[in-house]
């Protein structure tokens, strides 16, 4: 037990640490992800600011700072929160015989770095995109994912304004996906981290961009749009679920972009239920609700 116990808090110290070396600038500055999640949304958020899809739109749109204090709650405070409980696992995995490898489909060891990258970035798109389908597929999930569709103006900061839960959710499934990887990160891998949030601000942001031919494999924004539509095509569940990748939509027929205006409304119905504010927010999705 005590074993377990200086595990918990080691991770959570550890964790705090890190962020606190980040924001003195006392790390690796690829391994930044403070600063460089400030980097990013200060970029994106000049363009959206120069090229403004919707015109009307405010530069601190509604929910502006709702949803600044959602990344840096999402991406460093629970983040923190939970290190320690992912430790315990960690460790209750080893002491079954479980570890890093026991799952390795494909070893990568050997391979050259570049191929690595795409590999890893692939497949740990695939989990994600196969998680956020089941977040609407599956309604005791779909109450913890409306806290991010009940963005109602859309910007950069509305890609990390989501519920804790989903912390929870998509962290071992991306833990899954590097074991299926031999059970290791690419060198590189920072590479990758910094694409997913530089994609993800661009898919939120009010900005139009397809990408032209390439739309057929990255996501974008005029696509993600409609992801957070409040009408959806009758007898669907949702569209266009592609986190970084819009391949897997085109492959498995859930994409769906019927005109490019920008000037859709955005919700679900029932949204009016979803609290304003962040700590009812906190708790939403425990109790019984009848809209779905």
């Amino acid at each position: 037990m005590e074993k377990y116990i200086n595990a918990f808090i080691s991770a959570f110290k550890g964790a705090s640490q890190w962020t606190w070396n980040s924001m003195l600038f006392d790390v690796p500055w690829y391994t930044n992800y403070f600063w460089g999640l400030i980097a990013i949304s200060l970029v994106v958020w000049f363009l959206e600011m120069a090229f403004p899809w919707r015109k009307n739109q405010a530069i601190f749109r509604k929910d502006f700072w709702l949803d600044g204090f959602y990344m840096f709650f999402n991406f460093f405070l629970f983040a923190i929160a939970i290190s320690g409980f992912y430790k315990l696992l960690q460790l209750g995995f080893s002491d079954m015989g479980i570890n890093a490898k026991s799952l390795a489909f494909i070893d990568m060891a050997n391979w050259p770095n570049w191929l690595q990258l795409l590999i890893f970035f692939v497949i740990l798109d695939f989990v994600q995109w196969f998680t956020h389908k089941m977040l609407h597929r599956f309604s005791f999930l779909w109450q913890f994912h409306k806290i991010h569709h009940s963005v109602k103006e859309m910007g950069f900061a509305a890609h990390l304004r989501y519920h804790w839960m989903e912390n929870i959710l998509y962290k071992p499934l991306k833990t899954f996906g590097v074991m299926i990887l031999g059970g290791f990160e690419p060198e590189q891998a920072y590479i990758v981290h910094f694409l997913a949030i530089a994609i993800g601000h661009v898919n939120h942001a009010n900005i139009k961009i397809t990408w032209g031919p390439l739309k057929y494999i990255l996501n974008n924004p005029v696509m993600h749009l409609y992801h957070h539509s409040y009408e959806l095509p009758e007898g669907k569940y949702g569209v266009n679920f592609g986190i970084s990748l819009s391949l897997w939509d085109y492959l498995f027929g859930s994409n769906y972009i019927p005109e490019d205006s920008g000037t859709i409304p955005l919700g679900f119905p029932g949204d009016e239920t979803v609290p304003k504010h962040f700590l009812g927010q906190l708790i939403h999705g425990f109790g019984l609700r009848k809209n779905k």
